[in-house]
């Protein structure tokens, strides 16, 4: 574990300790385990991102298909 010092506003570090409070740990163990949730989110994001932008681009219409009509768009 690495030890480091966080500055934060009055108001988020009393809203952290309330949160921390409320599920039973530690300031710092709930920061940890705030910033872990947020990097493995952001590295599925990025994975599916890529697995998106590998797929082999397609037509979403025949090219003799006429484009919808505006109000066939926005039906209300």
């Amino acid at each position: 574990m690495k030890n480091v010092t966080v500055t934060l506003q009055p108001e988020v570090a009393r809203w952290a300790r309330v949160q921390a409070a409320e599920q039973d740990m530690s300031m710092s163990r709930f920061l940890g385990e705030l910033l872990r949730k947020e990097m493995t989110g952001q590295a599925a994001y990025e994975a599916a991102m890529q697995r998106y932008l590998a797929r082999e681009a397609r037509p979403l219409r025949s090219p003799a298909e006429p484009l919808p009509r505006r109000d066939e768009l926005h039906e209300r």
